[in-house]
């Protein structure tokens, strides 16, 4: 697999969605297992060497980010535009526990299948041909990846659309990218994850500025390939949030799996790209973009301050904020504060102001109206 380490702070810390946005994982059972004696740091390597590509497997995500049923209100917020629906899909995800197939050969083709109960989500890549699929709406959106010549290269995905759900192996990278000093990396007990036995790697933050407790990395002793992760809330003995695999075949899926074609009488939508990628190879800044995407934004360039887990990102979110403010899922699930909104879960906190900004991360709420204040 690609061993590309993003930042994760960024990543979870936008619009709060973005860190739950994560989807996928109910989680794969676990077992003791018997394996050689490795440190911490020869686990690290094992991680950041393998190499898989190809492979196919049972996905479960569960959430509990204390946040609050708003299924009602998702459903039939009212919202038409994109920015609404993808919120509210975001948030569904973002609670209970949901199952999800995935087949990935190569960086070029993945398909990942949402399974609810009497429907089913897909998000296609094969090569520059994107499909988002929704069996219950019975629409599609079609994308095409730009070219090299637009500033992408072929093995680029357009942002927020690299896993839809992601696997334990892009949640992982988000993690590892932020071992430094400020984190204390450990073993903890052996185990077994979808029938593989896995070393059990623990990150767990020197600081008290952060609602992230610690994050354990089942990893597969064979290839590396993380298997589960688990995010602890700090104080929390039960997981906030994890996905890890119940099934995993390292075997090359089928090719016909990747082309696909909405079924008679789907809705298909067509995007356009090219916009989204900024000229510089990366895709338009990774995660990040999408949730921007997700919110309307058209502001400025997020900016961050602090180190680490106790990071901070800030945005200017620009023009009316109406449209958000007014939004049922706004007001049921954000809190009034002076100067502005916040959203509070178990590992991300929101700032919303009065004045336009956004400021997130993965810490507690006061922490982001103290540098609201300090402008």
């Amino acid at each position: 697999m690609n061993r590309t380490w993003h930042r994760w702070i960024p990543a979870v810390a936008v619009p709060a969605v973005v860190v739950v946005v994560a989807v996928t994982g109910g989680v794969a059972a676990t077992a003791s297992a018997d394996l050689p004696e490795r440190s911490p740091q020869e686990v690290l390597a094992l991680v950041g060497a393998s190499e898989v590509e190809a492979f196919s497997g049972t996905l479960e995500q569960s959430s509990d980010l204390g946040l609050p049923d708003v299924s009602a209100l998702s459903s039939g917020s009212g919202s038409s535009d994109d920015s609404g629906a993808a919120v509210s899909s975001a948030l569904e995800l973002a609670t209970g526990s949901h199952t999800a197939r995935i087949y990935a050969d190569g960086p070029e083709r993945l398909r990942v299948q949402v399974l609810d109960t009497l429907a089913e989500r897909d998000a296609v890549r094969n090569g520059d041909d994107l499909w988002f699929y929704d069996s219950d709406e019975q629409t599609a959106v079609h994308a095409t990846l730009p070219s090299r010549g637009d500033g992408a290269t072929p093995g680029d995905s357009p942002p927020g659309t690299d896993g839809a759900v992601p696997t334990p192996d892009e949640m992982a990278s988000r993690f590892l990218e932020s071992v430094d000093p400020s984190t204390d990396v450990s073993l903890g007990s052996e185990q077994t994850v979808a029938g593989r036995d896995a070393y059990s790697l623990v990150l767990t933050p020197r600081t008290d500025d952060t609602l992230v407790g610690s994050v354990t990395i089942a990893v597969d002793a064979e290839t590396g390939m993380p298997l589960e992760v688990q995010v602890f809330a700090r104080g929390s003995a039960a997981a906030a949030f994890e996905v890890g695999f119940s099934e995993l075949s390292l075997d090359t899926p089928s090719a016909d799996l990747f082309d696909f074609a909405p079924p008679a009488g789907t809705e298909v939508t067509e995007k356009d790209l090219a916009d989204r990628f900024d000229g510089d190879g990366d895709g338009g800044a990774g995660p990040g973009a999408d949730a921007s995407d997700a919110a309307g934004h058209q502001g400025s360039e997020p900016t961050v301050t602090g180190e680490g887990w106790g990071s901070i990102v800030e945005t200017s979110l620009g023009g009316d904020l109406t449209e958000i403010t007014s939004n049922p899922l706004f007001s049921q699930l954000a809190t009034p504060v002076e100067g502005g909104s916040v959203l509070q879960t178990a590992l991300v906190s929101v700032l919303l102001t009065d004045d336009g900004r956004l400021l997130a991360g993965a810490v507690p709420a006061e922490l982001l109206q103290q540098a609201a204040a300090a402008e």
